[in-house]
This record gives C-alpha cells, sequence and structure tokens, in this order.
C-alpha cells in the first residue's frame, strides 16, 4: 500500500465481522425485522453464508491493498461465523473469538474454537459483561488459552461505546468499573508465555496502559480506531503525541496497526490508515519501524 514511506504492506489488527448472525441476534433483541434494521442502519446487510461475506472482505482488503487483517467476533456464540471465513482463507484472516466467562457455556465454547485450529485470539469485554478480569471464570480461560502456545487474549479496557447499539437505540449496560488496564497486570504476570492485546491505546487509560506495557512485556497496544478518547486528556494530545509516548514506553514492535472496520459499504477504513501514516512519518518514524506497525508484528504475533 502506498504510504509516506513508499509501498508498505499492511495488516490490520482489529476488524469486527458483522456477519448475518450479529444483525439477526441485534435485530431479536429490538424486536423487529431484519430489514427494518437495515434501513434504519443504512447499512448493507451481511450475505448469511459467513464464506460469501468473507469472499466480500478480500475483494475490499484487495482493493486497498491489505494484505492480512483479523476477523473478531462481535457477539458471544459467533465464532463459527469467523471460523468459517478464515477456513475459507487462512493466509489472509487471523480468527478471534468473543468470549463471556460468566456465561453457562463459555468454557465449551472456547474448548471448540480453540480445537479448531483457526482460532487465534480470545476477546474479553469486561464492562460489556460486567465482570473483573481476575474474576475466577475468567481464569480458566486463560488456562486453556496458556495450553496452547502462540495464542492471543484481546483485553477491551477504557471506555466502551457501540455504535451500532446507539443507532438502533439499544441500551448498553456497560460498567466501567471493570474497565482499568491496571486490573490486567497481576493476570498478564501471571501468565507471562500469553501475549495480551489492549485496543486503542488503551482507550482513555492511556497512562495505565503504557505503566502496564513498562512492567509487563506480553502487553501489546493495538492503535485502531479515531481514538476519540484523546478529548479526555488535560493536555489535548493528538496522535503524534500519543505514538511518541507508546513507542518510547512499549517501543515499536509492540505496536499493532488496526482501523476498527466493520461494515458495508464503508468496509475498510483508509482513513485511520491515513490519519496514522500521516501521524508517525511527522514524528520522524523510519520506514523500518514503519513496517513493524503497520505488519509485521500482527504477523509474528499470530502468524
Amino acid at each position: 500500500m502506498d504510504s509516506p514511506w513508499g509501498e508498505i504492506a499492511v495488516a490490520d489488527a482489529h476488524v469486527h465481522f458483522f456477519s448475518h448472525r450479529f444483525f439477526a441476534a441485534l435485530a431479536d433483541q429490538k424486536k423487529a425485522t431484519l430489514d427494518s434494521i437495515r434501513t434504519s442502519l443504512g447499512w448493507q446487510l451481511p450475505p448469511e453464508d459467513p464464506e460469501r461475506l468473507a469472499s466480500v472482505w478480500i475483494e475490499e482488503l484487495d482493493r486497498h491493498g491489505v494484505d492480512k487483517s483479523v476477523l473478531i467476533a462481535s457477539i458471544p456464540g459467533d465464532q463459527h461465523s469467523v471460523l468459517a471465513a478464515v477456513q475459507r482463507f487462512p493466509k489472509r484472516f487471523y480468527g478471534y473469538a468473543m468470549v463471556n466467562p460468566v456465561a453457562p457455556d463459555s468454557i465449551a465454547e472456547v474448548q471448540s474454537a480453540l480445537s479448531s485450529g483457526f482460532i487465534r485470539g480470545l476477546c474479553f469485554f469486561p464492562a460489556m459483561h460486567r465482570y473483573s478480569i481476575q474474576d475466577d471464570r475468567v481464569t480458566v480461560l486463560l488456562d486453556l488459552l496458556a495450553a496452547r502456545p502462540g495464542t492471543i487474549a484481546f483485553v477491551h479496557c477504557g471506555v466502551l461505546s457501540v455504535g451500532i447499539r446507539k443507532k438502533l437505540g439499544l441500551p448498553s449496560l456497560f460498567d466501567m468499573r471493570f474497565s482499568n488496564p491496571i486490573d490486567l497486570h497481576a493476570v498478564a504476570l501471571r501468565y507471562p508465555q500469553i501475549r495480551f492485546v489492549v485496543p486503542h491505546f488503551g482507550a482513555g487509560y492511556f497512562r495505565e496502559a503504557l505503566m502496564l506495557c513498562d512492567l509487563c512485556p506480553n502487553i501489546y497496544l493495538d492503535t485502531s480506531s479515531s481514538n476519540s478518547w484523546m478529548r479526555y486528556e488535560e493536555a489535548h494530545l493528538d496522535l503524534r503525541a500519543v505514538y511518541r509516548r507508546a513507542l518510547d514506553v512499549a517501543g515499536p514492535r509492540r505496536l499493532l496497526f488496526g482501523t476498527d472496520s466493520s461494515f458495508f459499504p464503508r468496509g475498510w477504513n483508509a482513513q485511520i490508515f491515513e490519519a496514522q501514516t500521516k501521524a508517525l512519518y511527522e514524528i520522524g518514524v523510519t520506514s523500518e519501524t514503519a513496517r513493524q506497525i503497520f505488519h509485521d508484528n500482527l504477523v509474528s504475533l499470530a502468524g
């Protein structure tokens, strides 16, 4: 892909796989039809077959010159959609399953997902599902991850706002008591063999995320989304300042570029790539470091 450093390979560490099953679950919660959901959102509904949706994403990534991407199941239990996509294009996609450790069937779902050999990571959303990352029910799932070398724990911290739920008028009864990256400190130390990814630079807990990176070498930050949490900072941070501090503390090998892309017709959010390449180029990052952040780190981590 074209960048300020010339052509560079790009691997996106954060793409939500909004499957047909995902939209059906929203329609059920809204007590509405899928067609009314489509009208309310103004988005395209995905095909029922997740392999067809995977093909749509491949065409979109090819159009932008994106080499690989993580596909995240956006509701617990939808790992089967992601699994079908990854099995169809194993050289292009890495699959992550969203889990809810407090759900009664979570252990069986995780065992099934990991045994497939195509799910590379588990996504934890403590504030969304209202549990502590230090909960014993999380520990059971991390034990399963730890038994499979090379797998990843993706832990959402900080502000959590699900735009699609806002658009549909659905409640988001999240609990930010469980959103501080510091809660992950003892867990990451207990599981040095697991690589933990915290998205959006900590999403408002930037200082805490950096402290976590400094103390735990198995913590990675993903850079995805518009990072609108920057408006909460007293110093009025911009992406340049965020990247300077993250590079100073975490170094170039623990930063993973991501867009937080999710729906069509928007598709892959190229504006995020343009904003982040611009910020990194303006602070004088070398082409080698750019390659690490935008491609090599994810491939090394999840490949």
